[in-house]
Parts: structure tokens; C-alpha cells; sequence
């Protein structure tokens, strides 16, 4: 049996890895430590394998990485924050190529250097202030710290993780990431930024696959505010310098690491103060399940209930009968549950057309809800589909932050 620990650190200490926040006064000088460019560098080339946007006008740096022939190999990415570098037409793609003429030309030993941005839509890249901050690079810097700073916008803290894998022979790697996301986030892969390097030997056959399969009950279950970015990636790095792997462990461990980049985006949504995990079972098959739990991540009402502590079952019985599913009110249970004062709590408001909402059961409902985090259980009754989908409060905080932030 293989052994999965956390470390304590960041992806700098991904043998063969390298990382920096730097700045190009891209940020106004009040904002995050004015860092705003961010690389990671392997002295190893690596496998990549990326899931993108859905979102039908893709950023600029993500049409120029897909203009790379199949399967290639890199070794550097350069991160900035504070422009998106979306719909700048030819002319972004033209700022990258110069970019990239400038980074190779000063750094010989930089092959199909990656691109990402992240920050306001439709306002050219300042190329020249990230040309002139190449010379801030250093690829010999282990700072995963300042790297993980470098790459926020309206997040409240970087968002990092780390694990080593030991197999049954002693044989190890380790795996971590660095990520971005607070707002725009819908469970249709979530508005982000997520770079994943390991030194794993992970062949490229079988990356894409890894990644769809970890991001099904990961980033494509998490929602803030129902909205999908331009710029959304989840990039893998492998170098393959500990000569390690083995697909179980591995595709383990890398669920593992979005789980906890999630996790964390959910927690940092702008403004929230409560996350709540939507667990549908029952229903006719997972797609189904798995569209009714969007369906209540996404709701404003149901989202502005939890942000007011007020148990409003009625809200996410509509939600449901709206979904488009095959549900039934005399099939239909809903639940909430959650750890009150130390002490698990769990109560069932609506069952089977029996309505179980006196005074009492709503106390503790409202219990519940005023929780930093709880559960909402809704068994449909119908077949054996089951999927769980995690999403936050939005309230006032969540409305000043995006009228003062330009996105």
C-alpha cells in the first residue's frame, strides 16, 4: 500500500523545480506586495497537459499555447496578474510573441516557454513593463511564497498545497501546486489558475485523462457566483526526475491536490463566509445528479439564504423542480447537517410530502446554517445517480468587491 503525506512548503521543493514572484508594476502599488509576474521553471523539460476555459472567447496566452505542435515539451511558465489579455484580438497574441522572442533570447536554455494571465478583460497587456522585468528573473529562485503571490488579483490569500507519495518499494515523489481564484467561479471548471508540477515520471498518454477524471469532483464542482473567465486553466508539469510512477497512486494523490486548491477557492470566494457542500443521491444517474447540484451551487436565492443564516428549504425545492430532472415531490427528502457547538446535528426538513418545518426543527436549521460550513442532503428518490457540488454564500462583501474591481 502506498503512503500519501502533506508537506509543509510549496512547489519549490518539487525536485527539478524552480519559482519567483517579481514585479512589473503591472499592480497598482497598494496591491498584494506589488507583485504581479510569476515564473516556474524545471531544469528538466516536462511533460504538459492542460484543461482550458470553456468559455468561447479564450485569452490570448491560451490560443498561443495551443498553437504549439502536439504533445510538446516546456520548461518555463510566466505568469501575470492584473490583465487578462482577453479580447485584445492579434494584437495579445502579438505581446506574447514579443515576450517570448525577449525570454528566450535573454534565457538559451528556456524551451516553448508557456504563458498565463489573469486580471481585466479587454485592456492591452503592458508588454513593455513584463520585457523590462525579465531581467528580475532568476531561475535558480525557490520561492513558491512570492510566486503565489504574484498571481492573485481579488483573492483574499495564495493558495497552495503540497504531498509526497511513498510507494511499497521506498520508491517517492511528490506532487504540489499553486493556484488563483476567488471570483468568477462556476462549476463548469472553475475561474482559475492552477499550475500542478510533480517530479513523477507521468507519461504523457495518460495526463489528460488524469486531469478530467480529479476535476470532475473537484474544480468542476465548486461555485462562487456562477460565472465562467476567459482565462481558466489547470495546467500539469511533470519533470519525471524521481524516475517514479504508478498511475493509482498517482491519480490519488492528484485528486488530493485539486481537492485542496478547491477547497480553498470555495473558502476565498470573495466575501463568503460559508461554504456548503450540495450532496444529491438517488437520482436517475450522475449527470442528472450531478446538473441538480449546479443547479443549487449556482442559485442566488439559495446562495443569498446561506449568506442570512435562514434555513428557506422552500427556495431549494424549487431549485430542484427548475433543474430540468426527473424528480417528484412525493419521492423528494432534504436534509441539513453540520457540527453545532462541538456536536454533529442533522435534521431532515422535507420528506416524501411530509413537511417536518415546526419551531423547533427550525432552530435547528438555523443552527446549521449560521455554521462556517455544513451540508445540504437532497435524496431524490428516483434511481442510484449521486453527486456532490460545493459552493459558498454571496452577500455584500461579494457586490463591493466587484463594483470596485474591474474584470
Amino acid at each position: 500500500m502506498f503512503q500519501i503525506t502533506p508537506i509543509k512548503g510549496d512547489i519549490s521543493l518539487v525536485d527539478g523545480f524552480f519559482c519567483d514572484g517579481i514585479s512589473a508594476n503591472i499592480k497598482e502599488l497598494n496591491q498584494k506586495d506589488f507583485l504581479d509576474i510569476a515564473f516556474i521553471y524545471s531544469d528538466t523539460l516536462c511533460e504538459v497537459e492542460f484543461l482550458w476555459t470553456k468559455n468561447s472567447f479564450q485569452a490570448a496566452p491560451l490560443k498561443y499555447c495551443q498553437n504549439y505542435p502536439k504533445n510538446f515539451k516546456t520548461n518555463f511558465v510566466l505568469i501575470n496578474s492584473q490583465n487578462a489579455n482577453a479580447m485584445t484580438g492579434l494584437d495579445g497574441l502579438d505581446d506574447i510573441k514579443t515576450i517570448s522572442k525577449n525570454l528566450t533570447k535573454k534565457f538559451e536554455n528556456i524551451t516553448n516557454p508557456i504563458f498565463s494571465s489573469t486580471g481585466v478583460i479587454g485592456v492591452k497587456l503592458p508588454k513593455e513593463n513584463i520585457i523590462n522585468s525579465l531581467k528580475d528573473i532568476d531561475l535558480s529562485a525557490k520561492d513558491g511564497k512570492k510566486a503565489s503571490k504574484a498571481i492573485l488579483t481579488t483573492d483574499a490569500y495564495p493558495k497552495t498545497t503540497l504531498y509526497e507519495v511513498i510507494l511499497p518499494n521506498n520508491q517517492r515523489f511528490k506532487i504540489g501546486a499553486i493556484a488563483k481564484g476567488a471570483g468568477m467561479i462556476d462549476p463548469n471548471m472553475a475561474t482559475m489558475l492552477c499550475f500542478i508540477v510533480t517530479d513523477a515520471k507521468v507519461p504523457r498518454k495518460d495526463m489528460k485523462q488524469l486531469l478530467l477524471d480529479a476535476n470532475d469532483s473537484t474544480f468542476d464542482a465548486i461555485s462562487v457566483d456562477g460565472d465562467t473567465s476567459t482565462n481558466d486553466t489547470v495546467m500539469l508539469l511533470a519533470n519525471g526526475k524521481s524516475e517514479v510512477y504508478e498511475k493509482d497512486p498517482f491519480a490519488t494523490v492528484l485528486k488530493l491536490v485539486m481537492q485542496d486548491i478547491a477547497m480553498d477557492m470555495i473558502s476565498d470566494g470573495e466575501g463568503a463566509k460559508r461554504y456548503v457542500a450540495f450532496e444529491i443521491t438517488n437520482a436517475k444517474d450522475k449527470e442528472q445528479a450531478k446538473q441538480i447540484a449546479k443547479k443549487l451551487s449556482n442559485s442566488l436565492l439559495v446562495k443569498t439564504a446561506i449568506f442570512g443564516g435562514d434555513p428557506n428549504w422552500g427556495r431549494i425545492a424549487s431549485t430542484i423542480g427548475a433543474s430540468g430532472c426527473e424528480v417528484y415531490e412525493k419521492k423528494l427528502k432534504i436534509s441539513f447537517s453540520g457540527i453545532v457547538e462541538n456536536k454533529p446535528s442533522n435534521i431532515t426538513i422535507y420528506d416524501k410530502g411530509v413537511v417536518n418545518f415546526d419551531k423547533t426543527s427550525e432552530q435547528i436549521a438555523s443552527q446549521i446554517f449560521t455554521q462556517e460550513s455544513f451540508k445540504i442532503s437532497c435524496d431524490i428518490g428516483v434511481a442510484d445517480g449521486s453527486y456532490t457540488a460545493y459552493g459558498c454564500d454571496l452577500g455584500y462583501e461579494y457586490v463591493k468587491i466587484n463594483s470596485q474591481y474591474r474584470s
